[in-house]
Protein backbone atom coordinates (compact mmCIF):
# COMPACT_ATOMS: atom_id res chain seq x y z
CA UNK A 1 0.00 0.00 0.00
CA UNK A 2 0.99 3.60 -0.81
CA UNK A 3 2.61 5.90 1.88
CA UNK A 4 1.76 9.35 2.88
CA UNK A 5 3.59 11.47 0.86
CA UNK A 6 6.58 13.02 2.43
CA UNK A 7 7.38 16.69 1.68
CA UNK A 8 10.20 17.82 -0.10
CA UNK A 9 13.01 19.18 2.08
CA UNK A 10 16.24 19.64 -0.52
CA UNK A 11 15.38 21.91 -3.47
CA UNK A 12 18.52 21.38 -6.08
CA UNK A 13 18.55 24.69 -7.83
CA UNK A 14 20.59 24.28 -11.11
CA UNK A 15 21.84 28.07 -11.12
CA UNK A 16 24.08 27.58 -14.28
CA UNK A 17 23.85 25.24 -17.00
CA UNK A 18 27.40 25.01 -18.46
CA UNK A 19 30.83 23.79 -16.98
CA UNK A 20 34.24 24.98 -17.29
CA UNK A 21 35.18 21.21 -16.38
CA UNK A 22 34.72 18.55 -18.88
CA UNK A 23 34.02 15.02 -16.81
CA UNK A 24 33.73 12.55 -19.04
CA UNK A 25 30.85 10.54 -16.95
CA UNK A 26 29.04 13.69 -15.72
CA UNK A 27 25.18 13.06 -15.99
CA UNK A 28 24.60 16.42 -17.37
CA UNK A 29 26.58 16.94 -20.11
CA UNK A 30 27.66 13.90 -20.83
CA UNK A 31 24.86 11.40 -20.86
CA UNK A 32 22.16 9.92 -23.38
CA UNK A 33 20.13 13.06 -22.30
CA UNK A 34 20.86 16.36 -23.55
CA UNK A 35 18.69 18.79 -22.60
CA UNK A 36 21.20 21.31 -21.29
CA UNK A 37 21.48 22.50 -24.83
CA UNK A 38 18.03 23.51 -25.09
CA UNK A 39 17.70 25.25 -21.38
CA UNK A 40 19.30 28.38 -20.37
CA UNK A 41 22.18 29.07 -19.27
CA UNK A 42 21.60 31.01 -16.34
CA UNK A 43 18.30 30.99 -13.61
CA UNK A 44 16.77 33.75 -14.16
CA UNK A 45 16.20 36.41 -11.30
CA UNK A 46 11.83 36.01 -12.25
CA UNK A 47 12.01 32.50 -11.94
CA UNK A 48 14.53 31.93 -8.82
CA UNK A 49 11.64 34.29 -7.30
CA UNK A 50 8.62 32.27 -8.42
CA UNK A 51 10.90 29.51 -7.38
CA UNK A 52 10.97 30.91 -3.71
CA UNK A 53 7.30 31.32 -3.16
CA UNK A 54 7.02 27.72 -4.16
CA UNK A 55 8.92 26.65 -1.53
CA UNK A 56 7.88 28.94 0.67
CA UNK A 57 3.96 27.81 -0.02
CA UNK A 58 5.37 23.93 0.39
CA UNK A 59 7.04 24.58 3.73
CA UNK A 60 4.08 26.07 5.11
CA UNK A 61 1.35 23.72 4.12
CA UNK A 62 4.24 20.74 5.76
CA UNK A 63 5.30 22.96 8.49
CA UNK A 64 9.19 23.35 7.66
CA UNK A 65 10.95 24.46 9.72
CA UNK A 66 13.81 24.44 7.80
CA UNK A 67 14.64 23.83 3.82
CA UNK A 68 17.87 23.08 2.13
CA UNK A 69 18.29 25.20 -0.87
CA UNK A 70 21.22 23.53 -2.83
CA UNK A 71 23.25 25.82 -5.47
CA UNK A 72 24.46 23.04 -8.45
CA UNK A 73 24.61 22.79 -11.67
CA UNK A 74 27.07 22.34 -14.04
CA UNK A 75 29.14 24.82 -12.44
CA UNK A 76 27.44 27.27 -10.04
CA UNK A 77 30.10 29.88 -9.64
CA UNK A 78 29.88 30.82 -13.62
CA UNK A 79 26.88 32.32 -12.75
CA UNK A 80 29.00 35.19 -11.02
CA UNK A 81 28.67 37.16 -7.72
CA UNK A 82 26.13 39.77 -8.77
CA UNK A 83 23.75 37.26 -10.79
CA UNK A 84 23.99 34.90 -7.98
CA UNK A 85 23.47 37.17 -5.18
CA UNK A 86 20.11 38.44 -7.02
CA UNK A 87 18.93 35.01 -7.19
CA UNK A 88 19.71 34.07 -4.07
CA UNK A 89 17.54 37.27 -2.47
CA UNK A 90 14.83 36.46 -4.60
CA UNK A 91 14.56 33.17 -3.18
CA UNK A 92 15.12 33.74 0.15
CA UNK A 93 12.24 36.70 -0.32
CA UNK A 94 9.69 33.88 -0.92
CA UNK A 95 10.30 31.85 1.97
CA UNK A 96 8.76 32.36 5.50
CA UNK A 97 10.87 34.15 8.06
CA UNK A 98 9.97 30.45 10.36
CA UNK A 99 11.41 28.71 8.11
CA UNK A 100 14.99 28.46 8.22
CA UNK A 101 16.93 27.99 4.73
CA UNK A 102 20.54 26.66 4.54
CA UNK A 103 21.95 26.91 1.28
CA UNK A 104 24.49 24.46 0.08
CA UNK A 105 26.77 24.87 -3.23
CA UNK A 106 28.40 22.20 -5.01
CA UNK A 107 31.46 23.37 -7.23
CA UNK A 108 34.39 21.57 -8.97
CA UNK A 109 36.39 24.27 -6.96
CA UNK A 110 38.27 26.02 -9.75
CA UNK A 111 37.10 29.16 -9.37
CA UNK A 112 36.85 29.81 -5.88
CA UNK A 113 38.57 33.21 -5.24
CA UNK A 114 38.53 35.21 -2.21
CA UNK A 115 36.14 37.17 -3.66
CA UNK A 116 33.98 34.20 -4.04
CA UNK A 117 34.98 33.27 0.26
CA UNK A 118 33.24 36.77 1.07
CA UNK A 119 30.36 35.64 -0.95
CA UNK A 120 29.73 32.59 0.97
CA UNK A 121 30.40 34.45 4.50
CA UNK A 122 27.69 37.31 3.44
CA UNK A 123 25.10 34.17 2.10
CA UNK A 124 25.65 32.08 4.68
CA UNK A 125 26.54 28.82 1.77
CA UNK A 126 28.06 25.38 2.92
CA UNK A 127 30.67 24.49 0.28
CA UNK A 128 31.25 21.15 -1.11
CA UNK A 129 34.02 20.63 -3.97
CA UNK A 130 34.03 17.40 -6.62
CA UNK A 131 37.34 15.48 -6.67
CA UNK A 132 38.61 12.32 -7.31
CA UNK A 133 41.88 12.12 -5.36
CA UNK A 134 45.59 13.09 -6.18
CA UNK A 135 45.81 14.82 -9.88
CA UNK A 136 46.63 11.28 -11.35
CA UNK A 137 43.34 9.68 -9.94
CA UNK A 138 41.68 12.93 -10.66
CA UNK A 139 42.39 13.67 -14.65
CA UNK A 140 41.43 9.87 -15.44
CA UNK A 141 37.76 12.00 -16.13
CA UNK A 142 37.70 15.29 -14.92
CA UNK A 143 39.86 17.45 -17.26
CA UNK A 144 39.39 21.06 -18.82
CA UNK A 145 37.52 21.48 -22.20
CA UNK A 146 41.10 21.69 -23.78
CA UNK A 147 42.24 18.38 -22.24
CA UNK A 148 44.40 19.97 -19.27
CA UNK A 149 44.49 18.91 -15.93
CA UNK A 150 42.29 20.88 -13.59
CA UNK A 151 43.63 19.26 -10.56
CA UNK A 152 45.79 22.12 -9.76
CA UNK A 153 43.13 24.98 -9.70
CA UNK A 154 40.86 22.71 -7.46
CA UNK A 155 43.32 22.32 -4.64
CA UNK A 156 43.98 25.72 -4.93
CA UNK A 157 40.24 26.62 -4.15
CA UNK A 158 39.96 24.17 -1.56
CA UNK A 159 42.92 25.39 0.14
CA UNK A 160 41.06 28.53 -0.17
CA UNK A 161 38.10 27.03 1.71
CA UNK A 162 39.99 25.97 4.04
CA UNK A 163 40.83 28.95 5.95
CA UNK A 164 37.70 29.15 6.29
CA UNK A 165 36.82 26.02 7.54
CA UNK A 166 33.25 26.63 8.53
CA UNK A 167 32.36 27.36 4.84
CA UNK A 168 33.76 24.07 3.95
CA UNK A 169 31.13 21.40 3.39
CA UNK A 170 33.25 18.46 2.29
CA UNK A 171 34.54 17.00 -1.04
CA UNK A 172 32.78 14.27 -3.49
CA UNK A 173 34.46 11.86 -4.91
CA UNK A 174 33.58 9.12 -7.70
CA UNK A 175 34.78 5.51 -7.63
CA UNK A 176 37.22 4.48 -10.24
CA UNK A 177 38.56 1.08 -10.21
CA UNK A 178 41.67 2.26 -11.64
CA UNK A 179 42.62 4.17 -9.09
CA UNK A 180 43.85 2.79 -5.47
CA UNK A 181 41.06 3.17 -2.95
CA UNK A 182 43.26 3.99 0.33
CA UNK A 183 45.42 6.52 -1.52
CA UNK A 184 42.47 8.08 -2.75
CA UNK A 185 41.04 8.19 0.79
CA UNK A 186 43.55 9.15 2.47
CA UNK A 187 44.73 11.81 -0.45
CA UNK A 188 41.28 13.85 0.17
CA UNK A 189 41.25 13.02 3.97
CA UNK A 190 44.46 15.39 4.22
CA UNK A 191 42.53 18.59 3.21
CA UNK A 192 40.31 18.30 6.62
CA UNK A 193 36.86 17.98 5.20
CA UNK A 194 33.99 17.81 7.51
CA UNK A 195 32.57 14.98 5.12
CA UNK A 196 34.10 13.32 2.12
CA UNK A 197 31.16 11.56 0.22
CA UNK A 198 31.95 8.73 -2.36
CA UNK A 199 29.75 8.22 -5.80
CA UNK A 200 29.23 5.03 -7.55
CA UNK A 201 29.60 5.91 -11.41
CA UNK A 202 26.25 5.97 -12.94
CA UNK A 203 25.34 3.02 -14.77
CA UNK A 204 22.54 0.36 -16.24
CA UNK A 205 21.79 -2.62 -16.77
CA UNK A 206 22.10 -1.83 -20.25
CA UNK A 207 25.18 -0.01 -19.88
CA UNK A 208 26.90 -1.66 -17.21
CA UNK A 209 29.85 -0.13 -14.96
CA UNK A 210 33.67 -1.24 -16.14
CA UNK A 211 34.53 -3.92 -14.15
CA UNK A 212 38.24 -5.90 -14.79
CA UNK A 213 36.95 -9.22 -13.17
CA UNK A 214 33.10 -9.22 -13.31
CA UNK A 215 32.61 -11.83 -11.86
CA UNK A 216 34.00 -10.35 -8.48
CA UNK A 217 31.99 -7.35 -6.59
CA UNK A 218 35.42 -4.65 -7.14
CA UNK A 219 33.17 -1.83 -6.38
CA UNK A 220 32.31 -3.29 -3.46
CA UNK A 221 35.63 -4.15 -2.84
CA UNK A 222 36.96 -0.91 -3.55
CA UNK A 223 34.53 0.83 -0.60
CA UNK A 224 35.65 -1.92 1.53
CA UNK A 225 39.26 -0.44 1.29
CA UNK A 226 37.72 2.79 2.34
CA UNK A 227 36.10 1.87 5.15
CA UNK A 228 39.42 -0.22 6.76
CA UNK A 229 41.24 2.95 5.99
CA UNK A 230 38.60 5.23 7.75
CA UNK A 231 38.47 3.20 10.67
CA UNK A 232 42.41 2.41 11.02
CA UNK A 233 43.14 6.29 11.97
CA UNK A 234 41.41 7.19 14.53
CA UNK A 235 42.61 10.79 14.38
CA UNK A 236 40.40 11.02 11.02
CA UNK A 237 37.22 13.17 12.48
CA UNK A 238 35.49 13.12 8.87
CA UNK A 239 32.23 11.39 8.02
CA UNK A 240 31.96 9.13 5.50
CA UNK A 241 28.30 9.21 4.30
CA UNK A 242 27.91 6.15 2.30
CA UNK A 243 29.74 3.76 5.19
CA UNK A 244 27.78 5.69 7.69
CA UNK A 245 24.01 5.10 6.73
CA UNK A 246 25.25 1.54 6.29
CA UNK A 247 26.02 1.58 9.92
CA UNK A 248 22.96 3.81 11.12
CA UNK A 249 20.73 1.66 8.66
CA UNK A 250 22.16 -1.64 9.99
CA UNK A 251 21.04 -0.48 13.51
CA UNK A 252 17.34 0.81 12.88
CA UNK A 253 18.94 4.36 11.80
CA UNK A 254 17.34 6.56 9.71
CA UNK A 255 20.52 7.51 7.05
CA UNK A 256 21.04 10.92 5.67
CA UNK A 257 21.60 9.82 1.64
CA UNK A 258 18.68 9.13 -1.01
CA UNK A 259 21.25 6.19 -2.41
CA UNK A 260 20.44 3.78 0.67
CA UNK A 261 17.83 2.42 2.61
CA UNK A 262 13.93 2.71 2.23
CA UNK A 263 13.11 5.95 3.07
CA UNK A 264 11.24 8.01 0.28
CA UNK A 265 13.95 10.30 -1.15
CA UNK A 266 13.16 14.09 -0.32
CA UNK A 267 15.03 16.60 -2.83
CA UNK A 268 13.25 17.66 -6.08
CA UNK A 269 14.92 19.67 -8.83
CA UNK A 270 14.13 23.40 -10.51
CA UNK A 271 15.57 23.64 -13.88
CA UNK A 272 17.21 26.92 -14.84
CA UNK A 273 13.77 27.43 -17.19
CA UNK A 274 11.74 26.87 -13.95
CA UNK A 275 11.18 23.19 -14.73
CA UNK A 276 10.49 21.02 -11.96
CA UNK A 277 11.98 17.44 -12.13
CA UNK A 278 12.69 14.33 -9.86
CA UNK A 279 16.02 12.64 -9.88
CA UNK A 280 18.55 14.65 -12.08
CA UNK A 281 20.62 11.89 -12.26
CA UNK A 282 18.34 9.63 -14.33
CA UNK A 283 19.58 11.61 -17.45
CA UNK A 284 21.85 9.02 -17.51
CA UNK A 285 19.31 6.52 -17.62
CA UNK A 286 17.17 8.10 -21.05
CA UNK A 287 16.13 11.00 -22.59
CA UNK A 288 13.54 12.66 -20.64
CA UNK A 289 13.76 10.05 -17.94
CA UNK A 290 13.62 13.21 -15.03
CA UNK A 291 11.05 15.25 -17.13
CA UNK A 292 7.76 15.05 -14.92
CA UNK A 293 6.21 17.82 -17.57
CA UNK A 294 5.63 20.48 -14.25
CA UNK A 295 7.13 24.18 -13.64
CA UNK A 296 7.04 26.31 -10.73
CA UNK A 297 4.57 28.94 -12.70
CA UNK A 298 2.11 26.70 -13.54
CA UNK A 299 2.74 23.50 -10.15
CA UNK A 300 3.44 23.67 -6.82
CA UNK A 301 5.75 21.06 -5.23
CA UNK A 302 2.87 18.96 -3.87
CA UNK A 303 1.76 18.23 -7.94
CA UNK A 304 5.33 16.78 -8.11
CA UNK A 305 4.91 14.33 -4.80
CA UNK A 306 1.73 12.88 -6.36
CA UNK A 307 3.39 12.61 -10.11
CA UNK A 308 3.12 9.30 -11.56
CA UNK A 309 6.63 9.27 -12.30
CA UNK A 310 7.43 9.46 -8.57
CA UNK A 311 5.30 7.22 -7.10
CA UNK A 312 7.95 4.62 -6.13
CA UNK A 313 8.26 7.42 -3.45
CA UNK A 314 5.19 6.19 -1.89
CA UNK A 315 5.64 2.69 -2.73
CA UNK A 316 8.94 1.87 -0.85
CA UNK A 317 9.63 -2.03 -0.82
CA UNK A 318 6.57 -2.76 -3.22
CA UNK A 319 8.48 -0.64 -5.87
CA UNK A 320 11.40 -3.02 -6.17
CA UNK A 321 11.86 -5.79 -7.71
CA UNK A 322 10.62 -9.11 -6.50
CA UNK A 323 14.36 -10.29 -5.69
CA UNK A 324 14.85 -7.51 -3.79
CA UNK A 325 11.51 -7.64 -1.73
CA UNK A 326 12.67 -10.57 -0.15
CA UNK A 327 16.52 -10.12 0.70
CA UNK A 328 17.80 -9.79 4.23
CA UNK A 329 19.79 -6.81 3.54
CA UNK A 330 16.95 -4.83 1.91
CA UNK A 331 16.41 -2.31 4.83
CA UNK A 332 19.97 -1.06 4.10
CA UNK A 333 20.72 -1.16 0.19
CA UNK A 334 17.01 0.06 -0.49
CA UNK A 335 17.11 -1.85 -3.63
CA UNK A 336 20.41 0.06 -4.73
CA UNK A 337 19.58 3.70 -6.15
CA UNK A 338 17.33 4.57 -8.44
CA UNK A 339 19.50 5.19 -11.74
CA UNK A 340 21.62 1.96 -11.37
CA UNK A 341 18.31 -0.12 -11.36
CA UNK A 342 17.11 0.45 -14.87
CA UNK A 343 16.79 -1.38 -17.72
CA UNK A 344 15.18 -0.63 -21.14
CA UNK A 345 13.23 -4.60 -20.64
CA UNK A 346 12.44 -4.12 -17.10
CA UNK A 347 12.29 -0.13 -16.19
CA UNK A 348 13.25 0.23 -12.80
CA UNK A 349 11.70 -3.77 -11.43
CA UNK A 350 15.60 -4.65 -11.09
CA UNK A 351 17.88 -5.36 -8.34
CA UNK A 352 20.75 -2.38 -8.89
CA UNK A 353 23.72 -3.16 -10.83
CA UNK A 354 25.73 -2.62 -8.03
CA UNK A 355 23.70 -5.12 -6.19
CA UNK A 356 26.70 -7.62 -5.98
CA UNK A 357 28.52 -4.73 -4.55
CA UNK A 358 26.12 -3.42 -2.51
CA UNK A 359 25.92 -7.06 -0.70
CA UNK A 360 29.62 -7.11 0.18
CA UNK A 361 29.77 -4.25 1.44
CA UNK A 362 27.51 -4.22 3.74
CA UNK A 363 28.28 -7.63 4.85
CA UNK A 364 31.74 -6.22 5.67
CA UNK A 365 30.47 -3.01 7.34
CA UNK A 366 28.35 -5.41 9.18
CA UNK A 367 30.46 -7.80 10.24
CA UNK A 368 33.47 -5.15 11.38
CA UNK A 369 30.60 -3.99 13.83
CA UNK A 370 29.32 -7.27 15.22
CA UNK A 371 33.36 -7.50 16.42
CA UNK A 372 33.50 -4.12 17.53
CA UNK A 373 30.29 -5.09 19.94
CA UNK A 374 27.30 -3.06 17.88
CA UNK A 375 23.53 -4.59 18.29
CA UNK A 376 22.52 -4.64 14.61
CA UNK A 377 18.81 -4.76 13.98
CA UNK A 378 19.28 -5.24 10.35
CA UNK A 379 22.60 -7.91 10.41
CA UNK A 380 21.68 -11.74 9.98
CA UNK A 381 24.10 -14.36 11.20
CA UNK A 382 25.36 -15.08 7.65
CA UNK A 383 26.66 -11.47 7.95
CA UNK A 384 29.33 -12.18 10.22
CA UNK A 385 32.38 -12.94 8.34
CA UNK A 386 35.95 -11.29 8.24
CA UNK A 387 36.72 -8.86 5.87
CA UNK A 388 37.45 -9.74 2.46
CA UNK A 389 40.89 -9.16 0.26
CA UNK A 390 41.72 -6.17 -0.13
CA UNK A 391 41.88 -5.06 -4.50
CA UNK A 392 45.11 -5.60 -5.15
Amino acid sequence: MPQVPVPFRTFILKVVNRCNVDCDYCFVFNSKDQAWRDLPVRLGVDIARVAGQRIGEHAAAHGLESVHIVLHGGEPLLAGPRHLAEALDAVRAGIPAQTTVHFELQTNGTLISEKWLDFFEEHRIGVGVSLDGAPEANDRHRLSHAGRSSAASVVRGIELLRSRPHLFAGLLAVVDLANDPVEVHDYLAAFEPPTIDFNLPHHTHDEPPHRNDPALPEYGMWMSCVYDAWLARPEYRHSVRMLEDIAALSSGVHGAVETLGLAPPTSVVVESNGTIEGVDTLRSVEEGASWLGLDVFSNSFDDALHHPKLQHRLYGREALAEQCQGCELVDVCGGGYLPHRFSTADAYRNPSVYCADLEYLIRHVQGSLRRHGWTLESVPPSADRQPGAALS
